[in-house]
């Protein structure tokens, strides 16, 4: 089947790159920005910058003005990030809540000296035996797409540093710890919002439990700023005092506790990634923990569930949330209605398919730069170029209206894949929308062709050496 969305997916990709083009200083180095963009695309191999403009053609070239983009710092990922952010307000109405999130990612690195490693817990390794390896720590910060029957994306807005006190630090960056830095990218949405216009439109911040545990975090969070976060199944809560000038009420039952009751519990039909799921939740509180009187918070105690799939049952473990409790009319209520909460709480893990899209499929940390800067810019370059891709890809289908699959007997997912959406790209510039075969069915007589194949040969070899 034809694909007739490809002239337009360009157009898009091309728009929002259009509107970078304030950032930099100077229009050579815009178009070595969009070019790598490009080249990115066409790389069958490692993702780095000579495989990158060798794709491009430029193997004859001097290449010393391409690396400068990440050694000189020409290319500031704050002011793209800025950029990005604005061409997402476009997609969320102002009655609705701006939801991002906000999780730590390691980038694995080889070397000891590179800026920014340091010795951290190994992924994939065993809990009763966990491993180390040298990598980079970031921030990633996302902004979720709304939602369409139950899916949403991770469109990464901000990689931000968050190296810890024994990495090889750069010059112009300091120790940090995860939370520090989502703390800070929380608070530079909630600006970039306020510059926009939009001060009254809430921000939904979606995080884990390494966030939720931190007392400084929930004390810098700004205003008109809902957080909602995994919690502790043993977490310290306490009731609202009853007496004036006492700061805290009543110790609560910790939300392992909750389960216990046999009353009091409600049962709603979410829609996650396409089905309907039941849910049975009870909401407690408000409540505070110690530490935080001024900051109340609602407990969400999620039941455990079972469902077959793939002809075996699954256990769903119990899972406990806690969520900002706003005040109004005199009275703290939550935020936005439970099912909103439920439906955005699922897609967190749309964080997870990100980090692995990235480092699986695109090749974040596979550029070989070595400069200080660079070797932090080079990563922050990668899921910046990600968001754009992603973000016209968006603007051209929406999430469930991707191009048709490219086999008869596939039409395609439910909702489009990242690799569909790279094909999709490369089908574009290459002005190739329809299958076009390169390896047709034969018979079975290819000894017969022995003779034909070799004077196929011959001929080619001879006008190879002519």
């Amino acid at each position: 089947m034809k694909d007739t969305t490809c002239p337009t997916l360009l157009q898009h990709l091309f728009e929002i790159l259009a509107a970078h083009r304030d950032i930099f200083r100077q229009e050579r180095t815009f178009w070595r920005v969009a070019g790598l963009l490009i080249g990115e695309l066409f790389v069958f191999a490692r993702h780095t910058v000579t495989q990158q403009l060798l794709a491009l053609g430029l193997s004859d070239e001097d290449w010393s003005a391409w690396y400068r983009l990440f050694s000189r710092q020409r290319f500031d990922p704050e002011r793209a990030g800025e950029q990005v952010f604005s061409q997402t307000l476009a997609h969320v109405p102002v009655d609705q809540p701006y939801v991002i999130g906000a999780d730590g990612v390691q980038v694995p690195r080889s070397s000891q000296k590179m800026a920014g490693t340091s010795w951290l817990k190994a992924l994939g390794t065993a809990r009763f035996k966990a491993g180390i390896h040298r990598a980079q720590r970031f921030l990633n910060l996302s902004w979720f797409t709304p939602l369409e029957e139950g899916f949403s994306r991770a469109l990464a807005l901000r990689w931000l540093p968050a190296f810890p006190e024994k990495a090889v630090l750069p010059a112009d960056h300091s120790p940090r710890k995860e939370w520090e830095a989502g703390l800070e990218g929380i608070r530079w949405v909630r600006s970039q919002l306020d510059a926009a216009g939009r001060q009254a439109q809430w921000l939904l911040a979606l995080v884990d439990g390494s966030f939720e545990k931190v007392l400084d975090f929930w004390k810098g969070l700004p205003e008109r700023t809902v957080v909602l976060g995994r919690s502790a199944r043993n977490r310290v809560l306490y009731h609202l005092p009853d007496a004036d000038g006492a700061e805290y009420g009543k110790r609560a039952r910790k939300p392992a506790e909750w389960l216990k009751e046999k009353l009091g519990w409600t049962t709603s039909t979410v829609t996650v990634r396409g089905r309907k799921r039941e849910m049975c939740y009870r909401v407690e509180g408000p409540f505070v923990r110690e530490g935080l009187p001024d900051r109340p918070v609602f407990l969400i105690v999620v039941r455990g569930s079972s469902r077959k799939r793939k002809g075996q049952r699954v256990r769903y473990e119990p899972v406990f949330y806690v969520v900002s409790a706003i005040q109004q009319e005199g009275s703290w209520c939550l935020p936005f209605p439970m099912e909103t909460l439920l439906s955005w709480a699922w897609q967190r893990w749309e964080l997870e398919v990100e980090h692995r899209e990235l480092k699986s499929g695109f090749g974040l940390g596979e550029k070989q730069c070595w400069n200080p800067h660079s070797a932090v810019i080079s990563v922050q370059w990668s899921a910046w170029v990600y968001a754009v891709l992603l973000l016209a890809g968006y603007r051209t289908w929406g999430l469930l209206g991707g191009p048709p699959g490219p086999a008869r007997w596939w039409r395609g997912a439910r909702r489009w894949s990242f690799n569909t959406l790279w094909r999709a790209y490369r089908a574009a510039f290459w002005q190739t929308a329809d299958f076009r075969a390169i390896w047709t069915l034969t018979g079975d007589n290819w000894l017969k062709k022995g003779d034909w194949i070799a004077g196929l040969w011959n001929s080619v070899a001879a006008a190879a050496r002519a």
